[in-house]
């Protein structure tokens, strides 16, 4: 999955939203920004303070952290 320039998603040409990690929860989810939920299954592993692309409750990108600056 990827997200064009002006960051929709090429998919289905809804937007991506970047937000920031500030927790994992028990349930293996990442806690973000506003306390919202998001599965982390295509990008992995996340810790506090990765920033990632999120559509409809998924993390779909890396923007900033820890492998997305390698």
């Amino acid at each position: 999955m990827s997200c064009d320039a002006d960051g929709h998603c090429v998919t289905c040409s809804d937007e991506g939203v970047p937000m920031r990690v500030v927790a994992t929860n028990a349930e293996g989810l990442a806690v973000c920004a506003g306390g919202v939920e998001v599965m982390t299954d295509l990008v992995g592993d996340v810790e506090p303070g990765d920033e990632l692309l999120v559509h409809a409750g998924v993390a779909l990108a890396r923007l900033g952290g820890r492998e997305a600056d390698g």
